[in-house]
């Protein structure tokens, strides 16, 4: 058996997963295969105190975020970015709102972003959100409650899609 084979199935098993997660927080499936990449090769470095230690899924979904949050730090050109097409095309109701929020949330800091995709696209609570951002739960809550609040100003035609009860009765 191969040193390097309980990586490989860590990997099988929650590469979907952590694909998922890398393209919600990038929003384009060429960079987050890319910031995938680079953080399982860091992990496959520390693979074996992980295993042995921890919690390889939630150091490899902090470091994610981490070097996600770096990426975005690192000066890069601006793209131009299409509008959405307008209600009278073949495009469903889903769809667009698919668009719409994908370029709401691209204009979101860093950090905001990551707590709405932890916390409402990985489902994950507001401990594990926080564990994996290396912050306190209150932050979480706080930083959920801006970014919603600044995702409904930038997108209004997706109020009911963007209300959290949970976070709104705590900002009270």
């Amino acid at each position: 058996m191969d040193r390097h084979d309980d990586f490989r199935e860590f990997v099988l098993a929650r590469q979907q997963a952590l694909m998922r997660t890398a393209y919600l927080l990038t929003g384009d499936a060429h960079l987050a295969e890319d910031l995938l990449q680079s953080v399982l090769v860091k992990v496959a470095g520390q693979w074996y105190k992980l295993a042995k230690d921890g919690n390889p899924e939630a150091y490899t979904r902090r470091a994610l975020v981490n070097q996600y949050i770096s990426w975005r730090r690192r000066p890069r050109p601006e793209l131009p970015s299409a509008d959405p097409p307008e209600r009278g095309t073949s495009y469903d109701d889903a769809a667009l709102d698919r668009i719409v929020l994908r370029q709401a949330l691209a204009k979101l800091t860093p950090k905001q972003r990551a707590v709405i995709v932890l916390r409402y696209w990985e489902d994950l609570t507001e401990a594990q959100t926080a564990e994996a951002l290396g912050c306190s739960p209150g932050t979480v809550k706080s930083q959920a409650h801006h970014a919603l609040a600044r995702l409904r100003t930038l997108a209004p035609e997706l109020a009911d899609l963007l209300s959290d009860p949970e976070i709104e009765e705590v900002a009270r």
